[in-house]
Order: structure tokens, then sequence, then C-alpha cells
């Protein structure tokens, strides 16, 4: 039986892949460098901005001494646009809430580091539904490891087997099916509605004629 579902943030329950997108190509501009839109989606969806860094240091030669500098201000630029932009939403709302009256267990496990996790949290008005909210910075390796996904069933006392996973990028995909649980893949914050969950539920649980 299925007793707790563990959602991604960004692109899963916050529409704020482009968000990321600008920030960091904001903070990249003033030393000359940037991602284009085709690497964004394809390489660099769903990575924390250290991993991105690095990668660009091995194919763009970032100076590393920048890396540090860079990310500050990325995350400055990123905060700026979830103040301004960042909304509940009805979907998400509706499904949160009649998912915790139902008796399930929420957790949102980002990728994101911990200010921006909550800050979204908070201005979405979900953090009030959730029994546990993880960021990269509460575990050693970020996704694609299983490691976030790991500690968040561990927190909720919960079996792999006992937990639905929400995702939807390639690296939070491979995370969630490596920790065991149920996964629900998703393509857009539209997809994440209660009817769906429920019959994630349904075929997790075999109840499903799909």
């Amino acid at each position: 039986m299925i007793q707790a579902i563990i959602f991604d943030m960004d692109g899963v329950l916050i529409d704020a892949k482009e968000w990321h997108y600008e920030a960091l190509n904001k903070a990249l501009a003033l030393f000359g460098f940037e991602i284009s839109r085709y690497d964004h989606l394809t390489t660099f969806d769903g990575l924390p901005t250290s991993k991105k860094l690095n990668m660009l240091s091995k194919t763009s030669n970032l100076p590393h001494e920048l890396h540090g500098f860079i990310n500050t201000l990325k995350q400055n630029y990123t905060m700026d646009m979830v103040f301004e932009k960042c909304r509940p939403t009805f979907i998400h709302e509706y499904a949160l809430s009649t998912l915790k009256a139902q008796g399930y267990k929420l957790g949102v496990a980002s990728n994101s580091i911990r200010a921006t996790v909550q800050t979204m949290m908070q201005k979405a008005d979900l953090e009030r539904y959730l029994d546990t909210m993880l960021s990269n910075e509460d575990v050693k390796e970020p996704k694609p490891s299983p490691d976030i996904y790991i500690k968040a069933m561990q927190q909720l006392q919960l079996e792999p087997s006992q937990c639905l996973i929400v995702e939807d990028n390639e690296h939070g995909i491979q995370a969630a099916r490596a920790s065991g649980a149920h996964v629900l893949v998703v393509s857009d914050v539209s997809d994440v509605n209660y009817n769906n969950i429920m019959n994630a539920i349904k075929r997790a649980e075999g109840k499903s004629n799909d």
C-alpha cells in the first residue's frame, strides 16, 4: 500500500525551470559565458548549480575560482524571481490538501538549495502539507544519486514499496528509480494533479486496469 508521495520541486510543483535558466545565465554573462537552451534542457536540467559550474569548467574552461561568486549571484537572482513570480496554484493546493486529508504522508526532495526550497514552498502555500522537505544541502550526493529520496523515505519511516515519487527530468527520474520507490513521471506542472497521482497510486497497488 502506498502511504507517501514525495515530490521533486522544480518542474513538478513549481514551474521554475525558466527561472533557474535565466538566473544562471545572467550570472554567467558577467564573465562571458552562457548555457544554451538546448544544453539546459538536455544536459543540465535538474542538476544543482555547483554541478553545472563544474561541468562548464570541463567543457568551456570556466575558471574554478569564479564558482563561488557565480553560485551566489545565481541564487540571489533566482530568489528575486521567486519573490516576484512564485504564487499558489489551485491544482497543487487541491492535490496536496486532499492527499493529506486522506492520510498520505507528503514530502519534497529537491536538488535546489535549502533557502530556495523553503521559500518556494512558502510562497506556493504548500509547506503546511509537507511532512519532510529536503534540499541538496541535506545529502552528500545530489540527484541523480538516490540519496535524497532514500533519506526522505527514512524520515517518513517508510519502505520504498510504500512510496510514490513524482519526477520530471532525467536526473531526477534516475534517482527516483534507483531508490526503489514507485515513480510517476510527468512532463509539466499541470500533470501533477490529484487524479493523475491517484491513478499512479492505483497502478502501484495493482488496482488499475490501465
